[in-house]
């Protein structure tokens, strides 16, 4: 068995991510994803979190294992799924 990943916050990480999760402006996918980091953060399983959660064990590996490798630069998706950056391949006709 893995290793769970280590999840350390400061108390300013701690508080903005406790905000995020309850700003109604936020979306409910960050809100979700701090709430993962958030319990994990309290030294709790990642099975424990699922079960509280409602969602799969591997769902709260993935943002513990991202948040303990990238902080808060692993919670944020910049862009949407399958939104890659387009080639310019398109030429001009006139």
């Amino acid at each position: 068995m893995a290793a769970r990943a280590e999840v350390v916050l400061s108390g300013e990480e701690r508080e903005v991510l406790e905000r995020w999760a309850r700003r109604p402006k936020s979306s409910q996918a960050l809100a979700f994803r701090c709430r993962i980091v958030l319990a994990a953060a309290e030294g709790r399983s990642s099975k424990e979190i699922a079960a509280e959660l409602g969602c799969n064990h591997n769902t709260v590996g993935k943002w513990r294992g991202r948040s303990a490798r990238r902080g808060f630069d692993g919670l944020p998706m910049s862009r949407g799924r399958g939104s890659r950056a387009r080639s310019a391949t398109r030429t001009s006709s006139g």
